[in-house]
């Protein structure tokens, strides 16, 4: 059910999933890696987002100041921003760059990777998944170099969603590529949405912010509707609190007063629309509720140091994570 602001706009129970939606993807590229012991990859540092599914067998995953950690049949890893990690079939094991390896095509976006010697075998699905402007997103932000879900056998529906994901891949089939984004974004959403169930009682600044019961419910319509001329007042009424009130825990919780968190969010999806969507400055000033064209665009370089007619300018971006 879904309860209702001062102005008769419905507001979701659940802020989370409003922001989960920001989280949109601009490519994936996916590969089946079937690999027997002694075997080690290093994967370089991307700014695409990666994750690794144990489809049989066992390896070991390491990043930066982490230690090796077990991941088994069923174990899914998220890397949010595309560290750079190691998967080994033991812990300490030698590994080669991911570049060393030789990749067949087998299809839009899709590889093989075969390799190692000849005992134990592993069966490893790995996926690069592209964000839009994924440095500003502020979930992204907070997440540590690596999450794990362990026994998505556990979850049928995480399961089902990885195996489509590589029945996809074989099926080599028009539109793939289309298909695994859109299985993709379920499957990193439901990975996320594990990791901030998991951290309920240590949950600080903004994350402790989406899951108040007052701030989250601005939040979610600041992600919802970002074009409304939300003022103070009005953000607190939503919120069922006092302006004084709000004021003091939005900024407590989030770490910058809503105007402000406002403006950088409106700049962010700014961002997105001229890149990615290739939308004129005019239309994207008028989806984010400026007067004009003109008042829009001071606001984007003050807050981002160019003109929003740089962005437009700029190539676009390959749809293909790397």
């Amino acid at each position: 059910m879904l309860s209702h602001s001062s102005d008769g706009q419905a507001i979701p129970p659940d802020p989370l999933s409003e922001v989960l939606q920001d989280l949109r993807l601009s490519g994936v590229s996916y590969g089946r890696c079937e690999l027997a012991h002694p075997w080690g990859i290093s994967f370089p540092d991307q700014s695409a987002a990666r994750f690794h599914f144990i489809g049989s067998g066992e390896a070991w995953l390491r990043t930066a100041g982490m230690n090796w950690t077990r991941l088994q049949a069923g174990d899914v890893a998220l890397l949010p921003r595309g560290t750079r990690h190691e998967l080994a079939h033991a812990a300490r094991g030698p590994t080669r760059p991911l570049e060393e390896f030789p990749l067949e095509e087998i299809g839009d976006r899709t590889y093989r990777l075969r390799g190692g010697g000849d005992g134990a075998r592993v069966l490893l699905f790995c996926c690069s998944v592209g964000f839009d402007e994924p440095a500003l997103h502020p979930l992204l932000e907070l997440m540590p170099p690596v999450l794990l879900v362990q026994g998505a056998d556990s979850d049928a529906t995480l399961r089902a969603l990885l195996e489509a994901m590589q029945s996809e891949v074989l099926a080599e089939r028009v539109g793939g590529a289309t298909v695994l984004t859109r299985l993709a974004d379920v499957v990193i959403a439901k990975v996320v949405r594990a990791w901030v169930e998991n951290r309920k009682e240590e949950a600080r600044g903004w994350l402790a912010a989406i899951r108040d019961p007052k701030i989250g419910r601005a939040l979610a319509a600041i992600h919802r509707r970002p074009g409304e001329p939300w003022s103070v007042d009005a953000l607190a009424d939503i919120a069922h609190a006092s302006r004084s009130i709000f004021s003091e825990r939005f900024t407590s919780l989030v770490g910058m007063p809503a105007a402000r968190y406002l403006a950088r969010w409106r700049m962010h999806l700014a961002s997105v629309w001229l890149q990615s969507e290739r939308l004129s400055v005019a239309e994207v000033a008028e989806r984010l509720g400026y007067e004009s064209e003109a008042a829009f665009s001071r606001a984007f370089k003050r807050l981002r140091g160019v003109p929003p007619s740089a962005l437009r300018r700029r190539p676009e971006r390959p749809g293909a994570a790397s």
